[in-house]
C-alpha cells in the first residue's frame, strides 16, 4: 500500500532524529565538534600518608623543574599549547573521537610548589628558586637542592559501555618525574631515581560494585591528575633508601 505525503515526512523525520541520536553517541563516522576545557591542577597535602615527619629538619632549595613530558602513550597526536596553557589531557566519546582537549596553567609552577610541600610535610624545610640547573656555589645556604623534570603528565577521560544504571565515564591519569638531590658544593648527586603514578577513576571494586557500575570519585580530569600528581611527587621523599641517606648524612655549621 502506498504512504501518504504525511505519513512519508514523519518516517523521514524519524530517520533524521535517528541519525541525529547515533552521531551525538559517536556512532556514526561523522567528526564530533571538540570543546576545550582549563582545569586546575593541584597537589593534596597528606593524601599520601606514612612519612609525614620521618625526615631531620634540614634545609632543602627546590629548583624549577623542566616539562620534559613523553606523549607516546596520550592518544593523541596534538599536544600544542592554547594560550599559553600546556595541553594535559582529551576527553573521547564511545568511539574514541576527541570531544575535548584539557588545559593548565604551566606545570613547572605547579610541580616546584608540590615538591616544596611534600618536603615540608616529610619534616623538612623547603624554599624554592627560579632556576632549573643546579650550580653550586662556595657558601651553599641550602643542605640539599633538588632538580627535577617532568616526564609525564597526561589525563584521559572517555566514555565506557553504559551500564545497568546508564552512562559510564573512565578517567586514567600518569604523571612522572626525574629527580637528582644535590648535597652542596658536591656536583656528584647525593641521590636520584624516579618518581612515577598512575591512577584510574573510578578504582576497580571500590564500592563493591561489578566494573560495569563503578562510580568515579572526582567530577573533573584535572582532579584524577591531581591525584597523579600528587602520588608522584610525595614518591620523592616517601621512599626508605633516601630518607636513610638523610638521616645518616652528617650536616655541619656552615
Amino acid at each position: 500500500m502506498e504512504l501518504g505525503a504525511a505519513s512519508k515526512f514523519a518516517l523521514g523525520a524519524a530517520a533524521a532524529l535517528l541519525i541525529a541520536g547515533c552521531a551525538a553517541l559517536g556512532g556514526t563516522s561523522q567528526t564530533p565538534v571538540e570543546t576545550t576545557s582549563d582545569q586546575t591542577l593541584e597537589y593534596y597535602p597528606f593524601q599520601v600518608k606514612g612519612y609525614q615527619n620521618s625526615y631531620p629538619n634540614r634545609s632543602v632549595l627546590v629548583l624549577t623543574p623542566k616539562d620534559e613530558r613523553d606523549f607516546s602513550e596520550s592518544g593523541t597526536d596534538n599536544h600544542s599549547p592554547r594560550d599559553g596553557k600546556p595541553a594535559v589531557g582529551i576527553v573521547t566519546n564511545q568511539a574514541g573521537n576527541v570531544i575535548q582537549r584539557v588545559y593548565s596553567d604551566p606545570l613547572p609552577a605547579i610541580v616546584q610548589n608540590a615538591i616544596a610541600k611534600s618536603a615540608e610535610e616529610a619534616g623538612m624545610t623547603p624554599r624554592t628558586a627560579p632556576e632549573s640547573d643546579y650550580h653550586p656555589a662556595p657558601k651553599e645556604a641550602d643542605d640539599y637542592v633538588v632538580v627535577s623534570k617532568i616526564t609525564r603528565g597526561w589525563v584521559r577521560k572517555h566514555r565506557a559501555a553504559d551500564g545497568q544504571f546508564g552512562p559510564r565515564w573512565i578517567t586514567e591519569a600518569k604523571f612522572g618525574l626525574d629527580v637528582v638531590v644535590y648535597k652542596p658544593p658536591f656536583t656528584v648527586p647525593f641521590w636520584q631515581g624516579a618518581s612515577n603514578s598512575s591512577y584510574v577513576d573510578p578504582p576497580v571494586g571500590s564500592f563493591g560494585l561489578g566494573p560495569e557500575d563503578e562510580a568515579g570519585i572526582y567530577d573533573e580530569p584535572g582532579q584524577v591528575l591531581s591525584v597523579a600528581l600528587t602520588r608522584a611527587v610525595a614518591g620523592i621523599f616517601d621512599r626508605p633508601e633516601l630518607r636513610t641517606l638523610v638521616m645518616g648524612d652528617e650536616i655541619r655549621p656552615r
